[in-house]
C-alpha cells in the first residue's frame, strides 16, 4: 500500500508560507544550484545542488498521487491544468469549483473528506507514495494516516505566517529520525511517524 508523506519547505520557526501565502524566502533553494531538474510545467526547471537533486529525483520517481486542499488549488490556479510532478491530484473540497472537472486535467475533487481522498490516491499510487499538502498533513495525522514527514528546512526566520502543522487533535505525535541531507540553502529532514502514536 502506498506510503503517505508530507513534504514542505519550512522556515526555522516553523512556517511554510508568509502571512500573505508568500513563499519567496522558502523556495530559493529550488534555483540556487547547478543541477537541472525539469518538471511537467512548461518553462519550469529547478536548478538545485546535487544533494537536493537526489532528494527531488527520489520524490519525482516515487510519488504516484497528491492530495491537496482547495485553498492551495485555488491559490495556484490549478497549476495551469497540470501539477509540476505530473501525477493525479485529489483536491479535498466542500464543493467542486465551476468549470471542473476537465477531461484533459488530472484533478479529482473529493467532497467526502480526507480519508476518502487518501484512499482514492492510494489506489492510484499503488506501491508508490501519496504526497500531501500542509493542511492535509494535519488532517492525516489526526486520522492516523500519515507515514512520514519530510521537511525542507530553510535557514530563515519569518516571524509569522502559515504553520506547517495546526489543528492537531492527536498531539503529541512521536517521530523517528531524522535522516539528514545537507543541500545548498536547505537541509532536508526525513522523519517517520511512529506507529501507534496517532489515533
Amino acid at each position: 500500500m502506498a506510503k503517505v508523506i508530507a513534504n514542505m519547505s519550512m522556515s526555522l520557526d516553523g512556517f511554510i508560507a508568509g502571512p500573505a501565502d508568500s513563499v519567496e524566502h522558502l523556495f530559493g533553494w529550488y534555483g540556487n544550484g547547478d543541477v537541472a531538474i525539469p518538471t511537467a510545467t512548461p518553462g519550469m526547471t529547478f536548478q538545485v545542488s546535487e544533494a537536493s537533486a537526489a532528494h527531488l529525483r527520489e520524490a519525482m520517481a516515487n510519488v504516484g498521487a497528491l492530495v491537496v486542499g482547495r485553498h492551495l488549488f485555488d491559490m495556484t490556479g490549478g497549476w495551469g491544468g497540470r501539477h509540476p510532478m505530473d501525477v493525479p491530484v485529489f483536491v479535498v473540497s466542500h464543493t467542486v469549483p465551476d468549470g471542473w472537472p476537465r477531461k484533459d486535467a488530472p484533478f479529482t475533487f473529493v467532497t467526502d473528506g480526507v480519508e476518502s481522498a487518501i484512499a482514492q490516491a492510494r489506489q492510484v499510487a499503488g506501491d508508490g507514495w501519496v504526497g500531501v499538502g500542509s493542511k492535509i498533513a494535519s488532517q492525516c495525522l489526526n486520522a492516523g494516516l500519515l507515514d512520514e514527514i519530510r521537511v525542507d528546512l530553510v535557514p530563515v526566520l519569518l516571524g509569522e505566517g502559515v504553520p506547517f502543522f495546526e489543528g492537531l487533535t492527536c498531539a503529541p505525535v512521536e517521530l523517528e529520525g531524522p535522516r539528514v541531507i545537507e543541500g545548498t540553502g536547505v537541509t532536508h529532514l526525513y522523519y517517520t511517524v511512529k506507529s501507534g502514536t496517532t489515533k
